[in-house]
């Protein structure tokens, strides 16, 4: 490890990967989307907010590099049927916390409400998400994303995008 990789990640370098996280998948901008996630990354959505045992409970979504990629990939073909016509979507994230920080590791926990639109239809998934960031040479990476859906059931029911 070298000192770049052990400098502390401010609240303020976390926040602006939350940010440009956000926005690249509110663009669709799929490519640095991927290329912002650590190679062994878990993208977690669980089906029950409570707990952390992710590997033995139901989610909604646990993907590593190779299910993030075909999920890119699903949603740029248009095969999928749940993303058919593609949805728009706005995030607005806020609420930002250091949880823990560690030379070159952070914890950090932010609420997010995503408005999607789609068939004429608006709708809202609001949730605490919590990112582990590490400093890798190449900058802060996300080594582990958890989207904690304050109402899982309705997320079950067709949600077209990475949320």
């Amino acid at each position: 490890m070298d000192a770049t990789t052990r400098t502390a990640i401010s609240l303020q370098d976390a926040m602006e990967v939350a940010w440009l996280e956000a926005d690249l998948l509110d663009s669709a901008d799929y490519d640095p989307w991927l290329a912002l996630w650590t190679p062994d990354a878990i993208y977690v959505v669980p089906a029950e907010p409570a707990g952390d045992d992710f590997e033995n409970t139901l989610n909604i979504a646990y993907d590593d590099a190779a299910m993030r990629a075909k999920r890119v990939e699903r949603l740029r073909s248009g095969q999928s049927v749940s993303a058919s016509p593609v949805a728009r979507t706005v995030r607005l994230l806020s609420r930002f916390r250091i949880l823990s920080s560690e030379a070159g590791r952070c914890e950090l926990r932010c609420a997010q409400i995503l408005t999607e639109y789609r068939r004429e239809r608006e709708r809202m998934h609001t949730a605490d998400i919590t990112f582990v960031l590490v400093r890798t040479p190449d900058g802060l990476r996300i080594a582990r994303k958890v989207v904690r859906l304050i109402n899982a059931s309705d997320a079950i029911t067709g949600v077209s995008y990475i949320l």
